[in-house]
């Protein structure tokens, strides 16, 4: 199990836990009122469900895990001589709950590449479609594809209990975002650029490794692709 799972392990499974306690004591608790209007008008106001990720302030912003935008540019870990937060930081951040260290989006980064293998077939089928299929169709049907590897899928077959679910549904997502940028480069250079591909570097933080693929070696498109 890698560290960033097994931090997650212990922070999700007891809070499945109290979840569970809290709903079997106070489930028919009324939390709220709610008009007609408020129904038709995108549930403006209403409490509609609870998340810890994220709060979206009508006057302040949105904030992820309590922390601002500024306040994530300046606390992230960066790429050596970078200046924008990488993608491992804020993910790991969204996760746990916790600032992560250089270290840890390093290791993120580690383990990011060795899950970034993409299926032969995934790549046969996005060179099947005609060459005038939108870019986001591609992509969506690559993703579909990749269902074959789903190691929910198969556990799901096999009858796992619920209490596993979470194992197999984490192992697939982060087999899933290790291998976007491999097949969105992928279908980018077949669509704008001949068809010519790029390997991957696994040397490269996720967003940097992206920008390499799609034909951009420059610092500040790897330093925008970071803060996009």
């Amino acid at each position: 199990m890698d560290k960033l799972k097994e931090k997650f392990a212990s922070k999700a499974i007891p809070m499945a836990v109290e979840i569970k306690s809290l709903i079997k004591e106070h489930g028919d608790k009324v939390i709220g009122e709610y008009t007609v209007a408020q129904v038709y008008q995108g549930m403006k106001g209403m409490l509609g469900m609870v998340t810890e990720t994220s709060k979206l302030d009508p006057e302040e912003g949105i904030r992820f895990r309590g922390y601002s935008i500024p306040e994530l540019r300046e606390k992230l870990p960066k790429a050596p001589g970078g200046t924008e937060p990488l993608p491992e930081g804020i993910f790991y951040l969204m996760l746990v709950g916790e600032l992560p260290t250089e270290e840890d989006a390093r290791n993120l980064s580690n383990e990011w590449a060795r899950r970034s293998i993409v299926p032969r077939h995934v790549f046969d089928t996005i060179d099947s479609l005609p060459m005038s299929t939108h870019p986001m169709t591609q992509f969506s049907i690559a993703i579909m594809a990749m269902q074959t590897e789903s190691l929910f899928a198969a556990a799901y077959k096999k009858g796992i209990s619920k209490k596993e679910y979470w194992d197999y549904t984490y192992e697939d997502s982060m087999n899933l975002i290790a291998r976007l940028p491999r097949i969105a480069a992928y279908i980018y250079r077949k669509k704008y650029k001949n068809n010519v591909h790029i390997e991957p570097d696994h040397k490269l933080d996720w967003a940097a490794n992206f920008a390499h693929m799609m034909g951009y070696e420059s610092f500040d498109f790897k330093r925008l692709m970071r803060l996009y």
